[in-house]
């Protein structure tokens, strides 16, 4: 099941997600920068590694994948081996040029005003835009719809949703670069909160946009059915006329 073309894929990808992220972050770029660079980073990447691996760079995306058989459940383990080993260098190696520099990393932390006082609040915010995140790519690159635009679409979805998310959460919406933040920054990872809102509430989302896509993509299959059954009508009328 190792794939070690997915493995290198989903590795750099979400290196270059949380570096790059992250980074804007701390060089104190306003909100609408930090959301381009995480949305065009993506995009960008939906592009090069789409045709690998997917280019999910994102536990819940993976698991969300694997809840709708787009992935098996062993290829998902890989997947997450190599998304959280990936998030974990970038934020390590952030971490040292920044203090080699002497500059301030808590730019880095994944919080926003919503995460302490409301914390189920906090997790409620980090479920919707995850399922907006992981609805667009079932529609666009799992169904390969306007195959031309996937890679906007998905980098577009991100790009909103931390533009929306950023001063509540910190928008996450991705538990590998959560852990890895945790690890070297913050939130605490000894905090029962830091796995409620930034796991749980991602995995909520992705499941619940699973759940949606089939869901309407059973409303086109029952159409479908219809469309063919009032077809064999009209043809069996005129016969018997």
């Amino acid at each position: 099941m190792f794939n070690s073309k997915v493995f290198l894929a989903e590795f750099i990808g979400t290196f270059a997600l949380v570096f790059v992220g992250l980074s804007a972050g701390i060089v104190n770029s306003d909100l609408i920068g930090i959301a381009i660079a995480y949305g065009l980073t993506l995009a960008v990447f939906v592009y090069a590694y789409g045709n690998i691996s997917g280019a999910h760079l994102n536990p819940a995306v993976t698991f969300g994948l694997a809840l709708n058989g787009t992935v098996k459940w062993m290829q998902a383990i890989f997947y997450w081996l190599a998304q959280f080993a990936g998030a974990i260098l970038a934020v390590f190696f952030l971490k040292t040029l920044v203090e080699s520099l002497g500059a301030d990393i808590s730019g880095m932390v994944m919080a926003g005003a919503l995460t302490e006082p409301q914390p189920i609040l906090a997790m409620v915010v980090e479920a919707i835009l995850t399922f907006f995140l992981v609805n667009t790519i079932l529609h666009a690159l799992v169904d390969e719809k306007g195959a031309a635009f996937r890679g906007w679409a998905i980098g577009a979805t991100l790009a909103f949703a931390t533009l929306v998310g950023l001063p509540f959460t910190g928008a996450a919406l991705n538990p590998a670069r959560t852990l890895a933040t945790a690890i070297f920054v913050g939130p605490s990872l000894t905090s029962v909160y830091t796995y409620v809102i930034y796991f749980f509430g991602p995995l909520l989302g992705s499941t619940l946009a699973v759940i949606v896509y089939n869901f309407l993509n059973g409303i086109e299959d029952e159409v479908e059915e219809e469309g063919e059954e009032d077809t064999t009508v009209e043809e069996v009328i005129p016969a018997a006329e």
